[in-house]
């Protein structure tokens, strides 16, 4: 499985993580093209800066052709009751530019982003990272979600690193991101209601159930659109798993520590699972144990189980399947099948009760037997075509990735079938030489 890894051992900013992608590989041309889109009257620059003797990527936004201040501060407020930001604890700057600019609010982001020119992927993660930060702001200070307004969150430089963080993790073209446990910094940080310990409140609320810790740096190193990046972008929290690294990428942040490198480092490879690691792995498979949660639905509208499976996989399931089934009274039903590895079974349980109709999940544990996966990339006509090949040694299994072929299919207007069949043809042209 491709998967993308972040290294938060700095901590985490948007401007740290648009730096991580460039340098891991995302055209900079395609970030650009976004921001250039959105008509808000931004753009972005990036160069190579070093922090702590690593060179890393900086990227920054330009605002009506200015560089923005620091943004590590997180500014919002009830609508209708805004408080002057106070001055930067650690810089001594004004949080915000000496031109003060109304907050706007959730839903005139939101709407912004839906009319963005972008996939309906980068839209939903986009929209996503705003919604956990109004919810957590929402949280702090007790109001509804639409009574907040964003300051800093919702000026041009913020809405730009949220949305081109969902166009370029989108770009990578990995099926999970993970993540190590978040060194969030220490001290205090000045913000709208005063001084506050860091992490402050609303990072605090995003990053609830999310590994944390405070190193030597007493500096706030997380900041609320980082930790919501990282929130919804990052499915599993850990230690760097078993992997084979292909690109490195590290994103700069603003301040430049001494002895220390202040970059959020991004790894994307291929994860070895089970077995893999073994030239000798059985062609039987290894086995490994998963839970399977199941539900009866049977008064459900159909049209809701299909995005309950969408959220399933955005929770790491495995696979997601239904059947039709005869309910009692005659009814007719669906059994929902979620597979899913034994650590994600609890947020799975909780989002099919929260989503579904079911008053009951039947969840039971069961040894797979899984055969190895990797990915091959084959060059097509109309572009590279991952082929996931499961086997160790000849490949028992071969299929090109149905994201790649419908992406290709729908940019070039080619019939799914013709591009699916020409990419098998030119994995066999190209396995057997």
């Amino acid at each position: 499985m491709r998967i993308a890894y972040l290294d938060c051992f700095s901590g985490i900013s948007g401007d740290m993580f648009l730096g991580a992608l460039v340098d891991a590989g995302v055209p900079f041309e395609l970030l650009e093209k976004t921001v250039a889109e959105l008509k808000i009257g931004a753009a972005l620059e990036h160069s190579r800066v070093h922090r702590g003797g690593i060179s890393a990527c900086k990227v920054d936004v330009l605002v009506h052709g200015q560089k923005d201040l620091p943004r590590e501060k997180f500014w919002a407020h009830r609508h209708g009751h805004a408080v002057q930001p106070q001055p930067d604890v650690e810089s001594g700057a004004d949080a915000h530019s000496p031109e003060h600019r109304h907050g706007r609010g959730l839903r005139e982001i939101l709407n912004l982003i839906d009319t963005a020119s972008i996939s309906q992927c980068a839209k939903q993660t986009a929209s996503d990272i705003f919604n956990a930060l109004g919810r957590a702001e929402a949280k702090v200070h007790n109001v509804d979600v639409e009574q907040i307004h964003f300051h800093e969150v919702g000026s041009e430089d913020a809405i730009v690193d949220v949305v081109c963080a969902a166009v370029g993790a989108e770009a990578l073209r990995v099926e999970q991101f993970y993540g190590s446990p978040l060194n969030v910094g220490g001290g205090t940080v000045g913000c709208a209601h005063g001084v506050m310990p860091v992490p402050a409140p609303a990072t605090l609320e995003l990053l609830k159930d999310v590994p944390i810790y405070s190193g030597d740096i007493q500096k706030e190193l997380v900041t609320p659109t980082g930790a919501a990046i990282a929130k919804v972008l990052v499915k599993r929290f850990e230690s760097r798993p078993l992997m084979k690294s292909e690109k490195t990428g590290y994103g700069a942040g603003s301040r430049n520590f001494e002895h220390y490198p202040n970059v959020l480092r991004l790894s994307v490879g291929e994860i070895i699972e089970a077995g893999m690691q073994s030239e000798d792995f059985p062609a039987a498979g290894v086995r490994e144990e998963i839970a399977i949660l199941e539900a009866n639905l049977d008064d459900l509208n159909p049209q809701l189980i299909g995005y309950i499976a969408e959220l399933a996989f955005s929770l790491g399931a495995l696979d997601v399947f239904t059947v039709p089934a005869q309910m009692k009274k005659s009814r007719p039903g669906t059994v929902l099948t979620v597979l899913a590895n034994v650590q994600d079974e609890r947020p799975l349980r909780e989002m099919i009760f929260r989503e579904s109709s079911t008053l009951g999940i039947r969840v039971r544990r069961e040894n797979r037997y899984a055969l190895p996966r990797r990915h091959e990339s084959v060059a097509t006509p109309w572009g590279d075509i991952r082929m996931k090949i499961a086997g160790n040694g000849k490949a028992l299994q071969y299929a090109p990735e149905y994201e790649d072929c419908r992406r290709i299919a729908y940019e070039h207007a080619v019939p799914l079938k013709t591009v699916m069949q020409e990419a098998i043809r030119r994995y066999l042209d190209q396995k057997n030489g």
